[in-house]
């Protein structure tokens, strides 16, 4: 089984770094025997929002991030940059937990490879 694990930056809109991870995971994903980790850093931490509202025929990523979700792929979110945008751990998606600077080293050590967005 490949370990893939994301790291993404960015936040959900303004540019389309989070939107294209997510596309990737999921593809990823689809292929089979595979384990996906992301980890959200700095204000991709917003990717995890529950209850995010866009303009019809925009992307939704908390849609996108729930699939993952879904397709088994396992979400964490950097404890200390959730609290630096006043987010808490009711503010996030089902399913996405707060990380840490370990757990992301852990994860690393752990993947084969590691895709950065």
């Amino acid at each position: 089984m490949q370990k893939i694990l994301f790291i993404l930056n960015d936040g959900p809109y303004g540019t389309e770094r989070a939107y294209q991870a997510l596309r990737q995971a999921q593809a990823v994903g689809k292929q089979g025997d595979v384990a996906i980790r992301m980890f959200l850093l700095s204000d991709a931490v917003q990717c995890a929002r529950s209850g995010q509202k866009v303009p019809s025929g925009y992307y939704n990523v908390e849609r996108m991030l729930r699939v993952a979700l879904q397709q088994g792929a396992e979400v964490g979110a950097c404890g200390t940059c959730l609290e630096a945008r006043g987010l808490t751990d009711a503010d996030l998606v089902a399913g996405v937990h707060r990380g840490s600077m370990e757990e992301l080293a852990a994860w690393t050590l752990w993947a084969d490879k590691v895709i950065g967005y």
